[in-house]
């Protein structure tokens, strides 16, 4: 599923990893749970905010296990809900 409304507040938000002030990239899952395939992005209700940095880093899980990366991305998700929700920092 697409939302660019969804897509546009999450860039309006800090990075979840270091808490670089926005903008932020909108940094979709990268597992097929999530509606990842080959060529297709996972549906962008699973984005979290990323600067630049922290995406490339995410999207190679650098110092990270895949499974490591897949808990720490799902703990992040809950708390950008929180923050699209409250409009505040959750940190």
């Amino acid at each position: 599923m697409r939302s660019p409304k969804r897509l546009a507040e999450i860039r309006k938000l800090p990075c979840v990893k270091c808490g670089k002030p926005a903008p932020s990239e909108a940094c979709h899952a990268n597992w097929s749970e999530c509606g990842k395939s080959m060529g297709k992005k996972a549906s962008d209700e699973y984005t979290i905010p990323m600067c630049r940095a922290c995406h490339k880093s995410m999207d190679l899980y650098e110092g990270i296990s895949r499974q490591e990366a897949k808990a720490w991305f799902a703990k992040m998700l809950e708390r950008t809900e929180l923050m699209m929700r409250k409009d505040e920092d959750v940190f």
